[in-house]
């Protein structure tokens, strides 16, 4: 495997002090697409706000590259080279999709002079709408919205938290088609939590199955082709 970009070994976090994560050891290496997946409320949303920052880790290490991250607040970990997309996209609805944006600069001191050129060309969209409330667009346009922001700060490691929900089925088709592109073009390290089963197999290179705060399989694009696997890991 090529060298790790992300690293997580015994982390355990959870809710006014009850444990969510029972000790998940993950590694994501650098340039890989990689998918956690199970069913509803096993971790997977405690997972990616505990790499972020927003849910306090109580155990365990979590390393980006060099970085020690356990500790560290949202927005120092932002710096480091975290960007992350929240289940719900989390747009600020009254200002427009270029001030949407901008918020992203915050991210990293120091912008590429091509950012905004390299997002309208992924996502023409946003660029056509630049001037529009981002409240007033559809589920999709905010998800890609959402996607441009923390595509500004330039992210090393993309986290991105049900992508598909509640979006329509060609749009999820047009995010996941991006979504590739970046990986391919930029090398950029992808990390997502998903449901839906045609996104998993369209983007994942390898998926990491969790059920009750820990990493219980590991499985192949492949695999998930199999119905049976599928009743196993994803089926209620």
């Amino acid at each position: 495997m090529t060298e790790a970009l992300l690293e997580i070994t015994g982390l355990r976090a959870g809710y006014g002090g009850k444990p969510v994560l029972q000790g998940i050891d993950l590694t994501v290496a650098k340039g890989e697409i990689v998918a956690v997946i199970g069913r509803n409320g096993v971790g997977k949303s405690t997972l990616m706000k505990t790499l972020i920052g927003l849910v306090e880790s109580m155990a365990g290490t979590i390393r980006l590259d060099a970085s020690e991250l356990t500790g560290l607040s949202p927005f120092r970990r932002a710096r480091l080279g975290i960007g992350y997309v929240p289940q719900g996209r989390d747009v600020f609805p009254r200002m427009t999709v270029r001030e949407n944006l901008q918020v992203g600069e915050a991210m990293r001191e120091r912008i590429a002079s091509d950012v905004y050129d390299r997002i309208y060309s992924l996502f023409p969209i946003l660029k056509e709408r630049a001037g529009q409330q981002a409240g007033t667009m559809s589920g999709g346009q905010q998800q890609q919205l959402a996607i441009g922001r923390v595509l500004v700060g330039s992210p090393q490691l993309l986290l991105l938290d049900e992508p598909s929900e509640g979006i329509q089925p060609s749009i999820v088709q047009d995010i996941g088609r991006i979504i590739r592109q970046l990986n391919r073009e930029s090398g950029m390290t992808i990390m997502f939590v998903e449901q839906n089963l045609d996104m998993i197999k369209a983007l994942a290179q390898r998926c990491y199955v969790m059920d009750k705060g820990r990493i219980v399989a590991h499985v192949t694009p492949q695999e998930l082709e199999d119905r049976d696997t599928i009743r196993k890991h994803l089926a209620v």
